[in-house]
């Protein structure tokens, strides 16, 4: 078996093993092949002896904040086997030499959205409750209204006011992405508005851009939903002008399919007498790995008078396996026998990303506390979390 990166014609060959495995239809074979080619996606295969592509990963480039700095990132994706070949080890060796790729290229975080968490797992993925999603017909949000500006997108316009909304948002979560006027444009675009039926809105009060809006008008019985992709807001003014705003749906909708950040509970703040109607999930299709524990541990917000010392083992990547003390402004290797934590890498990612509360992760088998709890449970605290992106 050999594993390395592919590019050019290889990529079509790639992309129809995804096609196959995920049981995509493709209507224009050529179309597809010059756009396949010419994509730049770090694109990884793993082939048989006789030069057969058997499986293929997508490793995705971006940042994403952690404690509100952007940091560099790989989102996995397209991880497919043809059936052939399945359960002969090919995706776990694509994962140990993109894994190390990904560290060299000094990628912080890696994560995806998992079709099995444990096989995941034996890469070094954790899971993550990522979002809430909230059901209930508009009647609830009935004692909210907005009095202010609000200004429907349509194709062909800017973006700029929502994209600088979203990052001002994103800043706050751990996770959100880092985007540009692109990728904005990823999540608002539509072909033909009225028969896709994705409409943007944006929401403005004494002059000022506070939040935005973007939903699916979703055809079911026995009545319509209104789906929210997404939603953001700078302020306490640009949640409010959210919630009225789906208030006025009451005559068109049956139901209201709202996702929030994991960490902004509406059961908990909502003002309203039927607050009892609303039905809430969890989402948490969604790993996370440490890619570099050094700087992970570098980044996360920390209290001034920080000092510990903690041993992290990873099995995939070498150079994550140490001891460290780590202090308020350093990171330093450490040569004590005896650290205040022992992890797993797996642990760490949940932990320092803030996925777990500390009584959660003490809970877990490969988390030991030797010394100074009381401190640790100041470091490792659980945060606001959100990811909008896919992959």
């Amino acid at each position: 078996m050999k594993i390395r990166k592919i590019s050019g014609s290889e990529r079509f060959d790639a992309y129809l093993i995804s096609a196959y495995c995920f049981h995509e239809r493709i209507e224009d074979v050529e179309a597809q092949r010059e756009r396949v080619e010419a994509e730049t996606i770090e694109d990884w295969g793993a082939f048989a002896e006789d030069g057969t592509l058997m499986a293929r990963i997508i490793n995705n480039h971006f940042q994403l904040f952690v404690d509100g700095q952007p940091v560099q990132a790989g989102g996995i994706g397209a991880v497919s086997t043809l059936p052939e070949y399945r359960e002969g080890g090919a995706v776990r060796e694509i994962f140990r030499e993109l894994l190390q790729e990904g560290y060299r290229r000094g990628e912080v975080i890696s994560a995806l959205y998992p079709f099995k968490q444990a096989f995941y797992r034996k890469q070094g993925y954790e899971v993550v409750t990522f979002q809430s999603n909230y059901e209930f017909r508009p009647a609830v949000l009935s004692e909210y209204s907005f009095d202010g500006t609000v200004t429907r997108w349509n194709p062909g316009e800017k973006v700029d006011a929502y994209l600088k909304i979203y990052n001002q948002f994103a800043a706050n979560y751990n996770f959100a992405m880092l985007r540009d006027e692109n990728s904005m444009l990823e999540h608002m675009k539509v072909k033909q508005l009225y028969k896709e039926g994705k409409f943007s809105y944006l929401f403005s009060k004494n002059g000022e851009n506070i939040g935005y809006l973007i939903f699916t008008d979703v055809r079911s019985d026995p009545a319509a939903i209104l789906h929210v992709e997404e939603s953001a807001w700078i302020n306490r003014e640009g949640f409010y002008a959210i919630l009225g705003f789906l208030s006025r749906f009451e005559a068109d909708y049956g139901k209201i399919q709202l996702p929030l950040p994991h960490g902004i509970d509406l059961l908990r703040i909502i003002r309203s007498p039927r607050a009892y109607e609303i039905h809430k999930t969890c989402r948490h299709d969604f790993m996370v790995r440490v890619m570099n524990a050094k700087k992970l541990l570098e980044l996360i917000r920390k209290p001034a008078d920080c000092d510990f010392t903690i041993r992290v083992t990873d099995e995939l990547i070498p150079e994550n396996n140490g001891v460290w003390r780590v202090t308020g402004d350093s990171v330093e290797v450490s040569d004590t026998s005896m650290p205040d934590l022992v992890v797993s890498q797996r642990a760490l990612g949940q932990m320092a990303m803030g996925c777990i509360n500390p009584d959660e992760a003490m809970l877990r088998p490969d988390v030991e506390v030797c010394g100074k709890e009381e401190m640790l449970r100041r470091v490792f605290v659980e945060k606001k979390i959100f990811m909008g992106e896919h992959f």
